[in-house]
């Protein structure tokens, strides 16, 4: 294992196509590539961002059909570098449980290796269901089939464990990875400029002190063609809770950095909470 990682978040504002979402985020993947990243991220919805129901069905592929999903599989295979496609919004091909097709979708990760294969998948755990007080509302549960399972990979630098967006508010999920030997937790995402200004860099800090893990956090960022707006401010958080980079803005980017993953072993030593849990009798 390499105690050194060239990394690089990708930013972007995907379009409301796959082919719109694979050229739009392809210029900068090559660009971080050029600059010398081994293992590049993007954010939840990297293939395409439509959440009008008139319109989404008709932009929705399956995984293996998927315009973006295909593109940047080859991409990773030319470039010879591991890419994150931090989600892909893609048809679920599941039934409910009355047999009937689910047309929910699944936003899924999906972890592709240097020769263009897919090594990891995971579809996210928890929906984004809210009326935020400035009353926009979301439904993601209409749309998004949840996953049922949390995932840890391996990549040559460490475990990687994946989570999406909403995920981050469920502190004992990323606890779980980490004891599953996640050393870095990746956390793309299409935040909402409300919960983002108030909570996004707070919730990456917490969850990386928490774990003593390496948070990547690849964001969306703008207003997009479906009319919603995303936070942006792409960051990447040490096992210490210290920002290490981050984009200041919403505009389509790349954040890179060394990392030295020397630096987990030290935090989880330092602090070893992941080894101090204890049982409790419930809540009275």
């Amino acid at each position: 294992m390499s105690s050194g990682l060239d990394i690089a978040l990708i930013q972007t504002r995907t379009p409301a196509t796959a082919a719109g979402g694979l050229a739009h985020v392809e210029p900068l993947i090559r660009e971080a590539a050029a600059g010398g990243a081994r293992f590049i991220l993007t954010p939840e919805g990297t293939n395409v961002l439509e959440q009008r129901r008139d319109l989404r069905a008709s932009v929705l592929s399956e995984e293996d059909a998927d315009v973006a999903v295909l593109g940047l599989r080859r991409l990773a295979a030319e470039l010879g570098v591991w890419l994150l496609i931090g989600s892909a919004i893609v048809r679920s091909g599941r039934t409910r449980q009355d047999g009937a097709d689910d047309d929910r979708a699944a936003n899924r990760s999906l972890l592709v290796d240097p020769r263009g294969a897919i090594t990891a998948r995971y579809d996210k755990l928890h929906v984004f269901d809210v009326d935020l007080p400035n009353g926009e509302t979301y439904r993601e549960s209409a749309t998004v089939r949840p996953g049922d399972g949390a995932v840890v990979a391996d990549t040559p630098w460490g475990r990687l464990g994946l989570t999406i967006c909403y995920d981050i508010r469920f502190p004992h999920l990323h606890r779980q990875l980490a004891k599953a030997g996640a050393s870095m937790i990746a956390v793309p995402a299409a935040f909402t400029v409300p919960t983002g200004e108030a909570h996004w860099e707070t919730l990456l800090r917490a969850r990386a002190i928490e774990t003593g893990a390496f948070v990547l956090a690849p964001a969306q960022g703008g207003l997009h063609e479906d009319g919603r707006r995303t936070w942006g401010r792409s960051t990447i958080v040490g096992p210490w809770g210290e920002i290490i980079a981050k984009a200041d803005h919403d505009e389509p980017c790349i954040v890179t950095a060394k990392l030295n993953m020397e630096a987990v072993g030290k935090a989880r030593s330092a602090v070893p909470a992941l080894t101090h849990d204890r049982d409790f009798l419930p809540v009275s």
